[in-house]
């Protein structure tokens, strides 16, 4: 079966659009439009789909309320504007789909949120539910109270993870251009790229930035990010304009299609690997690199040499080794204040001093990810 094939034939799906196809140019959500996706969307339902809708334009319709001329740049004024457009763009989503007879229900994340052990089997289970109850997921990133250090920072990849999250067959990714070109698609004699089958594809290819409406915070670049992360779980990807969404979610014969790359993989370790910021940095030994990397083990204090940044027990840290060269990252059980006391130590000799609690791995290897 073709890629486009299985997206046009997905039972469940995630769809992401972007500010610059919700909102007009000057900020302000376009009720049109927005109506014209969910009459879209709500077909694909009809014909047995499940959907989770990935949607910007929270901080986008916000702004201009607030008497702004154009999108903030201070996270502080971001998160304002998105607290005041978060609730206006669910509540047209809600009149909009209950006019097709479907509910929706608003999940808002942070990396925080499906990193974390406690945390991230009940986002899943949450989605599961909600598509199990005929309820359409409307996500976003919640920006009103993210900070720097836990933002996704973009709702491309927000999309990609999510697709992994609720195990979807397909994602499409809906913006205001339609497709990967080999340049500028305003430049003479750019070409659309049909097919994406691997990396090879994307030689020489130059891949611009945020779109020409200026209100999005993604670009071409975030899109085939994206899509390599989706791949990478076994996922084909759709990248098609919003003008064009009824081929996108009929026939799927419109705009680029990344193939998939693997097989799915962990959800959790995909997450770890690409919606997270790390907190800090271990430096390994080549004796601890080979044992994380090679004989995919946990780190002991043993097999560390230096400690940078400041983090405490839980958080996400990039394991490195002498050179500076990520290799790993993973899920820290110590505090930063802590942790250089006990580097190049055993753990036996660290329980004999300090009680048992002191055994354990720096990093379990369950909660490790390779990143070479």
């Amino acid at each position: 079966m073709t890629a486009r094939r299985r997206i046009a034939e997905a039972e469940r799906i995630v769809i992401k659009v972007g500010s610059s196809s919700l909102t007009s140019a000057g900020g302000g959500l376009d009720v049109a439009r927005l109506d014209h996706l969910v009459s879209l969307v709500a077909e694909r339902i009809s014909r047995g789909t499940q959907v989770v809708l990935v949607s910007s334009g929270a901080i986008a319709a916000g702004f201009p309320i607030l008497g702004l001329s154009s999108r903030p740049r201070d996270l502080p004024t971001q998160q304002a504007a998105a607290s005041v457009g978060q609730g206006r763009l669910v509540s047209h989503y809600t009149q909009a789909f209950e006019r097709a007879g479907i509910s929706v229900g608003q999940v808002l994340l942070t990396s925080d949120d499906v990193t974390r052990r406690s945390h991230y089997k009940n986002a899943q289970q949450t989605f599961f539910r909600l598509l199990d109850l005929g309820v359409v997921p409307i996500v976003n990133e919640n920006d009103t109270v993210a900070t720097d250090e836990i933002r996704l920072g973009d709702n491309d990849r927000l999309a990609a993870l999510v697709a992994h999250v609720v195990q979807a067959q397909a994602l499409i990714l809906l913006s205001d251009v339609d497709g990967l070109y080999d340049g500028p698609p305003d430049r003479a004699g750019a070409q659309l790229i049909s097919e994406v089958r691997d990396s090879s594809d994307l030689d020489g290819v130059r891949i611009g930035g945020v779109g020409a409406a200026g209100v999005g915070l993604g670009g071409m670049t975030t899109k085939v990010q994206a899509a390599r992360i989706a791949n990478a779980a076994g996922i084909p990807v759709l990248l098609a304009s919003a003008a064009n969404a009824e081929i996108a979610l009929t026939d799927a014969e419109t705009g680029t299609v990344f193939h998939p790359t693997a097989e799915r993989s962990s959800t959790r370790m995909l997450w770890l690997a690409h919606a997270t910021t790390p907190s800090g940095s271990l430096v390994l030994d080549p004796g601890a690199v080979a044992a994380v990397v090679d004989r995919r083990m946990s780190l002991l204090p043993a097999g560390i040499t230096a400690v940078t940044g400041i983090f405490i027990s839980g958080d996400p840290v990039d394991l490195l080794d002498e050179s500076g060269n990520t290799v790993a990252r993973g899920l820290v059980n110590f505090d930063s204040g802590e942790l250089p006391q006990l580097i190049g130590r055993s753990t036996k000799d660290l329980a004999r001093e300090r009680g048992p609690a002191y055994e354990r791995e720096v990093v379990h290897r369950d909660d490790l990810v390779i990143m070479t």
